[in-house]
């Protein structure tokens, strides 16, 4: 959630105003409600506006400010206050010497706001960022040079921030990163900052990611990382294996439908290098030091928590104890952890805040760590003891597709690995998905199902075992952007008590495949919907022949159990896009959302 952009230079071809803006756009899929830009000349030239960026744009002159080469912008996903230009980033003192961009919470604002209240201080808005540039106002009145005053408010502050600073009269930007991202871009005439890579990918693929704790410092001389005493910290350099045109719609009217049919070259990037069907092996080299016998904990949130129900149980299939918790609900007073503890936090971007605090305090208590992220440099590799990448791509719908496909398949991997079983037929199968999910793309019914069903007045998902997370998935896509009432159940929970809900009017989706016993229980909840007149509408691979019962069917190509819940994943997925599609939804950036959550 909101998206910081800086800039120090320029080249003959792009200003800082330019960057600023188009690096806004390109950090809209954080999820926003307001957006602002400060340009530094011998005085600051602030501009924001509530609402889309179209807004700001409307409200800047590009050419009338191409003077400038130093700038700071920000998009505003509102926590302290509500959406409004005098609550938009970036905030200034009194006297308009600095602007400042803020993600995170300071949690001791309050305090703060209440002492400079009481030195005469006149707030401007609601927000907590605010006390930041009249900290730091406060300490060059008293005489420090701008980074000593940036420092010297910083050590006030406490919580969860990625903070971005510039100065009248002066042609920097001062930074600094606790719990929330931050990281550098190095170009040839210019340098960058940025709370993710796209907002200036199209400029330059070297990279810096800083650590919490670190400061920086970007001006016409280069950039300068130091700690918090001051000492420079020596970085390094990483070149991002993507540029812009991965970011872009590739034709397609929405990210999240390029990102759906996207996950067939997502899933094998999954899989390359990982599995050997000749041997009949699965080999993750991340984790080839990792042993484990003691039990496995799950700690995600959202589409990502899904992913780990579905985690624990392959975990559980395959032997190996296992439990997954919402992140957000976690504690080692009630979820016991000790050395033999392995914990797994899983999540697409590894920023996280809920996540990231449940495997500090899991690592406090002597357990073992694991991240399963699609982004590599992100907070979550440098809090725990291991990473094993997802390798989806970049991910720019709000709403998580292909990174919930690869997570399904990276867990399948991680279970098969922890408990050192997997088969040639297992292989063969997961060797199989890339392909057959292009089948399902290809053949997929979902837009006539979504036309005929887009005015029901509540929409139910149902399975049984690893399809069970997937009906959760689906309702939660559903929901997230149709904004249509959306519920997942265990197929078997219908009948205590939800079944109350049922009516002609709220289409049940069953995911039934396989012909084995949950297949044969799920049909009999099928029947116990159709009693009540509810349509049905079966994801299904035809094994169970459970299409006789279904008024609709969504086909996927046989296979076994847990291709078979990626696949099924896939057909719900297009049917939340084609409804929202018909309803006319803010598709890729979703009401109230955020992609990546940075705070509790």
């Amino acid at each position: 959630m909101c998206g910081i952009i800086g800039v120090v230079g320029e080249t003959e071809e792009t200003a800082a105003v330019d960057v600023l803006l188009d690096g806004l756009s390109q950090l809209e899929y954080r999820g926003y409600d307001s957006a602002g830009i400060a340009l530094a000349n011998t005085e600051l030239n602030v501009h924001k506006a509530q609402g889309e960026l179209e807004a700001l744009e409307s409200a800047v002159s590009r050419p009338a400010l191409r003077g400038s080469s130093t700038g700071i912008g920000h998009t505003r996903w509102s926590t302290h206050g509500p959406p409004s230009d005098a609550n938009a980033h970036p905030h200034t003192d009194a006297d308009e010497q600095v602007a400042v961009v803020h993600n995170g919470i300071i949690e001791n604002y309050q305090a703060l706001r209440d002492e400079l209240t009481a030195a005469g201080v006149e707030f401007a808005s609601d927000t907590d960022t605010e006390v930041v540039p009249h900290l730091i106002a406060s300490h060059l009145a008293a005489g420090d040079d701008p980074e000593r005053a940036f420092r010297r408010a910083v050590d006030r502050i406490e919580g969860s921030y990625a903070i971005a600073a510039v100065f009248a009269g002066e042609d920097a930007i001062y930074g600094v990163r606790n719990e929330s991202p931050l990281v550098l871009g190095l170009g040839d005439d210019a340098s960058y900052l940025a709370s993710d890579v796209p907002a200036f990918i199209d400029h330059t693929d070297r990279v810096v990611y800083l650590e919490d704790g670190e400061f920086v410092r970007l001006g016409p001389d280069g950039v300068q990382v130091t700690d918090a005493d001051g000492t420079r910290v020596e970085t390094t350099v990483e070149t991002v294996d993507w540029d812009a045109a991965d970011t872009g719609k590739s034709g397609y009217d929405h990210y999240m439908l390029k990102e759906i049919h996207e996950q067939p070259t997502a899933l094998r990037q999954c899989l390359r290098g990982r599995v050997d069907e000749l041997e009949g092996d699965i080999s993750l080299e991340s984790l080839a030091d990792l042993e484990q016998s003691g039990p496995v904990q799950f700690v995600a949130c959202g589409t990502s928590y899904h992913a780990a129900l579905y985690g624990a149980a392959l975990c559980r299939e395959h032997g190996v104890r296992a439990t997954a918790s919402i992140a957000s609900e976690y504690t080692t007073d009630r979820v016991p952890v000790d050395e033999d503890t392995l914990v797994v936090g899983v999540t697409q971007s590894g920023e996280t805040a809920d996540t990231l605090r449940a495997l500090r305090e899991a690592s406090r208590a002597g357990g073992r760590t694991l991240a399963v992220t699609n982004t590599v440099g992100s907070s979550i590799t440098r809090v725990c003891d291991h990473a094993l990448y997802i390798r989806a791509g970049p991910e720019i719908g709000v709403a998580a597709t292909k990174t919930f496909a690869s997570q399904q398949l990276a867990l399948t991997l991680l279970a098969a690995s922890l408990s050192n079983t997997s088969s040639h037929r297992e292989i063969e199968s997961l060797r199989a998905v890339p392909d057959q999910v292009q089948t399902v793309l290809d053949t997929s019914q979902a837009k006539a199902i979504a036309e005929e069903f887009v005015n029901a007045d509540a929409f139910f998902f149902i399975g049984r075992g690893l399809a069970y997370p997937v009906a959760l998935e689906g309702a939660l896509k559903f929901k997230e952007i149709t904004y249509e009432h959306a519920e997942g159940f265990a197929a078997g929970e219908l009948k205590h008590g939800p079944l109350a809900l049922v009516t002609k009017d709220t289409p049940v989706f069953a995911i039934v495949t396989g012909d084995g016993k949950r297949a044969r229980k799920t049909i009999s909840n099928i029947k116990e919907v159709e009693a009540r007149d509810a349509p049905v509408i079966v994801v299904t691979d035809g094994e169970s022949e459970a299409e006789r019962y279904a008024d609709h069917v969504l086909e996927i190509p046989a296979t076994d159990e847990r291709g078979a819940t990626v696949l099924a994943n896939v057909q719900l997925q297009l049917v939340s896009y084609w409804v929202a599609n018909l309803l006319g939804r803010s598709i890729d950036k979703p009401r109230n959302l955020a992609k990546s959550v940075t705070v509790e």
